[in-house]
């Protein structure tokens, strides 16, 4: 069997009807496409939402300071007093399924360089906060045990407060003013962008907590406790360990409310994630349906051709082409309209998914099973709803076929 004649004909007869040809191909293009763009988009936005989560910190264990239920509400954070340090002290002696403990104080706070002055938050942290929180430096370094316990007036800064105050000027060791504390810059954060309620986290200050109870907030209580569980599967045990040690430490009755709160904020972005994940998944099984209506738009068009070409059929089974031939003819030329829109589709996935990423400024990135799967399956396509045409064809009766007018 000609191989090669085949494919010569198969091209022949799709050029006949160019237009025809082109629109079928069309219905296979897009629908291909739409799948990688799809699966593109869905890998970056969970991308996304996995750094977010990644962002969170070091399977992280938060424990807010949150008054008693009082007529049905809760008191907020800053108005309660009953979390302190020897709390932090004894959750992290006590509760063996957390590594490491950071006190939390935090507030906002007028600062001032030279002409420049921002409004912003401050938090005052232990050194383990910035491995809890995966917080890198960028320049400098952070503060140290000694500084906390010296209470020392240093501090380490945001992206953006560092934008803010002192643009493209390097910002290690200069002096700025924090409410009326003088304060010396020793470090900067990398940035981590916006957090999940939407809030700048590089909008910040990090100092000693001994600092900022003693000179910024002028509290002897904390606002949170905030812990790194030894591994992810640890976390919710060690917020029901420490919750409670706080609950015996506190003297809190059975029908007591609890005096904290243990925050899981990695709950909503799991829930965010697999949101995400089921979306993607409902979108392709979407853009899949125009990759069956294109393969129905070939079977219809090779039953035209079929129709069409019923006496060229007819003469080449009466010249001793076999039933094979005439199924494989057919068959090729199903199979290399799928495979035109096939390759255009590939194609146009790549360059939508890269304008996509522009637009949004995400990092798209590209799914090579994506591309390949979508690849055999615009083959599949062309195969399977060129089959039953190429049944048709090569079954004709070719008495009957010559008669065809």
């Amino acid at each position: 069997m000609n191989y090669a004649a085949l494919l010569r004909s198969a091209v022949v007869a799709l050029m006949r009807n160019k237009m025809r040809s082109v629109l079928t191909v069309l219905g296979i293009t897009i629908g291909i496409a739409a799948v990688i763009c799809v699966v593109a988009i869905g890998k970056a936005g969970q991308a996304r939402v996995e750094q977010q989560l990644n962002n969170l910190g070091d399977n992280f264990v938060w424990i807010e300071a949150g008054g008693r239920a009082v007529n049905g509400r809760r008191t907020g954070a800053h108005g309660t007093k009953t979390l302190v340090m020897s709390d932090a002290v004894a959750i992290k002696n006590q509760v063996s399924l957390i590594k490491s403990v950071s006190p939390n104080v935090d507030g906002t706070v007028q600062i001032i360089y030279g002409n420049q002055n921002w409004y912003t938050g401050y938090r005052g942290v232990s050194p383990e906060y910035f491995d809890i929180k995966r917080w890198y430096i960028d320049q400098g370094a952070a503060f140290t045990e000694d500084d906390v316990e010296r209470s020392a007036d240093v501090c380490v800064i945001g992206r953006t407060v560092r934008e803010q105050l002192f643009g493209v000027e390097d910002p290690i060791g200069k002096v700025m003013r924090v409410k009326d504390m003088p304060c010396k810059i020793v470090g900067t954060l990398l940035p981590k962008g916006l957090s999940v309620s939407g809030q700048d986290q590089d909008d910040t200050i990090l100092m000693p907590y001994t600092t900022a109870m003693k000179k910024i907030s002028g509290n002897s209580w904390l606002d949170d406790i905030l812990c790194s569980a030894v591994s992810q599967e640890a976390v919710k045990p060690a917020g029901q360990e420490a919750a409670a040690i706080l609950r015996d430490r506190h003297h809190l009755r059975p029908e007591e409310e609890d005096d904290f709160n243990i925050r899981n904020p990695e709950d909503i972005i799991q829930a965010q994630l697999e949101a995400s994940k089921t979306l993607t998944v409902l979108l392709i099984a979407i853009a899949s349906i125009s990759l069956i209506v294109g393969g129905i738009g070939i079977m219809n068009v090779m039953l035209v051709s079929v129709t069409e070409r019923t006496r060229e059929i007819g003469v080449r089974v009466a010249v001793g082409a076999t039933e094979g031939a005439i199924q494989l003819q057919f068959l090729g030329e199903s199979v290399m309209l799928s495979l035109a829109g096939g390759g255009a589709g590939v194609l146009g996935g790549i360059v939508g998914s890269y304008l996509v990423g522009q637009t949004l400024k995400w990092q798209m990135q590209m799914s090579i099973e994506a591309v390949v799967v979508a690849a055999l399956f615009s083959v599949a396509v062309g195969v399977f709803f060129g089959y039953y045409p190429a049944q048709k064809a090569s079954h004709l009766d070719p008495i009957e076929a010559l008669r065809y007018e």
